[in-house]
């Protein structure tokens, strides 16, 4: 069986998708439904589409075109077309394409049968029927939905091991393939939300080259097939867990990055180990094998030829912590460099022909200016990290750059405009199986751009990739030892390059060809910021204008939004746009939003994962694209109720997101989705959006007759490819730079935008489509159509058309009175009793609808009483315990004021005795220095009497110091200093009257000296008595300063202190 088809066919007859509150879409399986209508194709049933919601309701949603035509719109509208796939034919699709978690299994493939209502009895189910179609759609019908009825073939025979009694849980979409937690959180989902389990046999292979099947257990039929080469992952659910019993593996759709985990579960639970066993044999089995679609190509005759790709590319600093890819010239083979931001340089080798070599390490990663540089010349980097990538096909090598040291300063300095240099990089690689260093060198051509003029935001990664050829020379039976570089392996030069090896450039990077089959992933597509300085400045002018007056667009405004706005400028002209200038309230509003539960949270978390999973930002699961993504789906499906949250919506989010925080890009989704009208597509089973095609189709029949009379033999409708231009404004399918300039369109002119477009679409592929059936033509609008306008080109000559087409408002709303004239036709033209009928169901819908509200509200009263019970219960409580804490408080507050009373009388006493013993206190010390006073004054007069005297007695001894000098007698028997002479012993015969002279002045020199020592004796008793009064002034002064320091004097310095504060205050 085919691949694509790898789960099996499903009748659009008894699958459809089907809406509920047009909240979630899923993918469900009918039951018991086998038996014919009763209903013999009335009118009603010809152009309606009736959904069975849970309740057994019957909702019609009315449309211009076959049920199943618009069913398997719906269908394709609804789901990332990278994930649902159209397999078989216009109807037949491949359940596990859809990536749901709800998805049912993938049942067997059966012959359409016509469809029944469902029996009263049955249990309900969300579901969409289909209904009794006339003789001439079903031939329509027939044509573009056949559905294969013939059962596949056997399995062939081939060695493997079948396990039955296992149920089969559904598939779903993942990022990370060989992650155990994110298959672990796939089970749980799918073992929860599986509605609609199928009953499976499974076989394993115990060959490397088998392929595990699913099969019918009543007839042994083969439902999908899977290769063991495509399986990437195995894992079961852990014990203890509700997830014990089931298995999953993980496998690569379609030879694609896109990747699918399928769930199973067993009956018997200790055959999962058995299960996984089987498994690993076969893995390890093929581990030594490559797989078919990796294995080599046959070795030519030089099979000592070894072919490797480098690939080189730079990343910046990007200002946020992280570095992103920098972007390249439209030639792309210039790298564009901002200066003075730090780098990184990652290289990638791979080798792609002969036997393959293991890359043991990196031991340098060199760098440097210029072109045909010397191996001296070249700058050894850092290398942050080495090591194979996780697939396993490459080797990989990053290195940090920074460009501010002096010798890259060449490559540090802006480059002039329309001029370039050249940058040359090495990598040394040792080879395990090769004897000496093996060395790739690479020189690409790099431009610096000045900070005004670098405005880019890369959007993928861009890389420079270059083929090498490498001859080497065996020299044992594992080793080889170099014997040249080949510039091409059918050159045999016999000359060695001095770096590395030569290599040949890779043409440019081409884009993938339109008749490839896989559709274009949302996402896709780079985005310059790059614009003209004249444009820049424009602009600005114009912004400034628009801020002194935002309640009036600018008149140059609209000519200038045709022509595109600046990437640079794009959040800001958005916001302006579509109003939101000054919305701080719903900024806080959303910040409340995000903290509330939704009731669509599964839907959300399902679909974040399937928005532009081409973007970097948005890729990773759990990063911050993602994260903001689901903050926004989720506030809005709160905040908007009545629509809640819509598949298509994730698309617009993201958009918004790559240009503005999630605040201000939730304030313009709610912008456009209210204020714009695309709520109002959603609403009324869809009516508006029905009303829209309507209006498509006669404006085609204007401006394109001929293509309008083709599809009207073809049998092919607008809603059949419009629904999704519709519902997601362009964003889910086509090019970011195509999807940004229609966003440029709708806020500056509305809705309508999206006939234009549209119409421009069919007009520049009116000739291929003019070539196409019916099937043709569909796969047309799914694949080639948007692939076309990748290139930047194709996309402003598409939107210059698009502009040059005149709608007026008027020609579209006489439009749509025609297709209101026409349903009411239709109503009137309906017999009494159909009408009816329809009405009466419709009546049942509401009074269903209406009960359920009641039951609803019912509930939530009751829970609300016993919730304001409880609350009341609390209160009560709370009003006891308040009670008794207030008794309390107020008995501490009398308690609190009688202390205060008796502090207060207590304070005046003491204030009192403080006044008396204060008054007491100064009396003393007024005395005691009045005696300190009477003290000092006497020992002052008592010094100034003892001076006196000294002088007194000095100047009378000098007096008679110089009478006994003058006196010749006298000098002889005193000296200078006045001391007394030794007398000679007198000589017989010697005069006796100086004797009786000298005895005289003895006897007054007698004198004087017992006046003398009278002198100094009163001089001594005044000093002590000096001392006396000395000790006498201590001790008092010790007293004052003992009665300062009493509990008394404290208490009266603390009173003073605390009247001196509060006197402070009073003033």
């Amino acid at each position: 069986m085919d691949d694509k088809a790898s789960v099996g066919k499903i009748s659009v007859s008894s699958d459809s998708v089907s809406t509920l509150n047009s909240e979630d879409f899923v993918l469900v399986s009918r039951l018991g439904d086998d038996t014919p209508s009763t209903n013999n194709g009335s009118d009603d049933e010809k152009t309606g589409l009736k959904v069975i919601s849970e309740e057994g309701v019957r909702l019609k949603i009315v449309g211009n075109g076959s049920e199943q035509q618009l069913q398997k719109e719906l269908e394709d509208v609804l789901m990332d077309p990278s994930v649902a796939e159209l397999a078989g034919g216009g109807g037949d699709m491949a359940a596990g394409d859809r990536g749901y978690p709800t998805t049912a299994a993938p049942p067997t493939p059966q012959s359409p049968a016509p469809p029944s209502s469902a029996p009263p009895s049955a249990p309900p189910k969300l579901e969409m029927v289909l209904p009794v179609q006339s003789s001439q759609e079903s031939q329509l019908n027939e044509q573009s939905y056949r559905v294969e009825s013939s059962e596949a073939s056997p399995p062939p025979d081939e060695d493997s091991v079948v396990f039955s009694k296992l149920t089969y849980l559904g598939c779903a979409s993942v990022n990370a393939p060989r992650s155990e937690v994110e298959a672990l959180r796939m089970m749980s989902i799918l073992r929860s939300q599986c509605q609609l389990p199928l009953d499976v046999t499974l076989s394993v292979p115990v060959v490397s080259e088998g392929t595990v099947r699913l099969l019918d257990p009543q007839t042994s039929t083969e439902i999908a097939n899977y290769p063991i080469h495509k399986i990437l992952f195995c894992v079961r659910g852990h014990d203890g867990t509700a997830e014990s019993d089931c298995f999953a593996f993980t496998e690569s759709h379609h030879n694609t990055e896109i990747f699918r985990i399928h769930v199973f579960r067993c009956e018997i639970q200790e055959a999962v180990s058995r299960i996984l066993i089987s498994f690993a044999t076969a893995f390890r089995r093929s581990a030594n094998k490559p797989p078919l679609a990796a294995q080599a190509p046959p070795l030519t005759p030089d099979s000592d030829v070894f072919t490797f790709t480098v690939s080189l590319e730079i990343k910046e600093d990007d200002g946020k912590g992280t570095f992103s890819a920098v972007s390249k010239d439209k030639d792309r083979q210039s790298f564009k460099l901002r200066p003075g931001m730090d780098k990184k340089i990652v290289i990638y080798v791979q080798q792609t022909s002969n036997k393959e070599l293991a890359i043991e390490r990196c031991f340098g990663l060199l760098l440097s200016p210029g072109k045909n540089v010397k191996n001296s010349d070249m700058h050894l980097l850092d290398l942050e990290s080495m090591g194979k990538s996780s697939d396993g096909k490459s080797y990989i090598i990053t290195g940090s750059w920074n460009p501010n040291t002096p010798q890259f300063q060449a490559v540090n300095e802006e480059t002039p405009k329309d001029k370039f240099m050249y940058m040359t990089t090495a990598v040394d690689l040792v080879i395990t199986e090769v004897e000496e260093p093996v060395r790739f060198l690479l020189e690409t051509r790099v431009r610096v751009c000045s900070p005004s003029e670098r405005l880019f935001w890369p959007f993928s990664k861009r890389s420079y990739t270059e083929t090498y050829y490498l001859k080497l020379k065996q020299v044992s039976r594992s080793t080889f030892k170099v014997d040249r570089y080949l510039a091409d392996p059918s050159i045999q030069s016999d000359t060695e390059s001095d770096l590395g090896c030569h290599n040949v450039p890779s043409p440019p990077e081409d884009e993938e060809e339109e008749d490839n089959d896989e559709p274009l992933l949302s996402g896709s597509g780079d985005v310059s910021k790059e614009c003209a300085e004249k444009i820049l400045e424009t602009w600005g002018d114009l912004l400034s204008k628009w801020h002194l007056n935002l309640s009036v667009r600018p008149k140059q405004l609209p000519a200038l939004v045709r022509s595109g706005v600046p990437e640079a400028l794009r959040g800001e002209v958005w916001q302006l746009l579509a109003g939101c200038h000054n919305n701080d309230h719903q900024v806080e509003e959303y910040r409340t939003l995000i903290t509330k539960e939704s009731p669509q949270d599964s839907a959300i978390t399902r679909d974040i994962n399937r928005t532009f999973p081409a973007h970097d930002y948005f890729k990773d699961t759990g990063g911050d694209g993602q994260d903001s993504l689901y903050k926004i789906c989720k506030a809005y499906s709160v905040y908007d109720q009545e629509i809640g949250y819509c598949q298509g919506q994730s698309f617009l989010a993201a958009v918004l997101l790559l240009h503005m925080p999630e605040e201000q890009a939730f304030s313009v989704l709610v912008k456009i989705m209210f204020d714009y009208g695309l709520r109002d597509l959603f609403k009324q089973n869809f009516e508006d959006l029905h009303c829209k095609f309507f209006q498509l189709e006669r404006l085609m029949q204007e401006y394109i007759p001929d293509l309008y009379a083709h599809f009207l033999n073809v049998g092919l409708e607008a809603h059949m490819y419009a629904s999704q231009w519709f519902l997601t404004l362009f964003t889910a399918k086509f090019p970011l730079y195509m999807v940004f300039h229609i966003i440029d369109l709708l806020l500056c002119e509305g809705i309508s935008v999206i006939f234009n477009v549209a119409l421009a679409l069919l007009k520049t592929s009116k000739d291929d489509l003019l070539q196409t059936d019916f099937e043709g033509a569909l796969k047309f609008f799914r694949v080639p159509v948007p692939k076309r306008y990748r290139s930047e080109e194709n996309a402003k000559k598409l939107m210059e058309l698009a502009c040059s087409i005149k709608i007026s408002q008027k020609k579209l709303k006489k439009h749509e009175k025609e297709y209101h004239t026409m349903r009411e036709q239709q109503e009137q033209q309906e017999a009494p009793i159909e009408r009816y009928e329809r009405e009466n169901r419709r009546l049942q819908e509401a009074n269903m609808r209406l009960e359920q509200e009641n039951d609803d509200l019912a509930h939530e009263l009751v829970s609300s009483k016993i919730a304001l019970r409880k609350d009341l219960d609390n209160s009560e409580e709370k009003a006891d315990a308040l009670n008794k804490e207030l008794l309390i408080t107020k008995q501490k507050l009398v308690d609190s004021e009688d202390e205060k009373r008796r502090l207060e009388e207590e304070s005046a006493q003491l204030k009192e005795m403080c006044r008396r013993e204060l008054d007491k206190s100064e009396s003393e010390i007024k005395k005691n220095g009045s005696i300190i006073g009477e003290y000092k004054q006497i020992c002052s007069q008592l010094s100034e009497r003892l001076e006196k005297q000294q002088t007194a007695n000095r100047g009378e001894l000098e007096k008679i110091r110089l009478k006994v000098q003058g006196c010749e007698k006298c000098s002889g028997l005193f000296s200078k200093e006045g001391r007394l002479k030794v007398a000679p012993v007198s000589k017989p015969g010697v005069d006796e009257d100086p004797d009786q002279e000298k005895e005289d002045l003895q006897n007054q020199l007698r004198e004087m000296e017992l006046e003398l020592a009278q002198t100094k004796l009163q001089l001594v008793e005044a000093e002590c008595k000096i001392q006396d009064l000395e000790h006498h002034l201590g001790l008092a002064l010790n007293e004052v300063q003992a009665a300062k320091k009493t509990w008394f004097n404290r208490t009266l310095t603390s009173i003073k202190t605390v009247t001196g504060a509060q006197g402070k205050e009073t003033t």
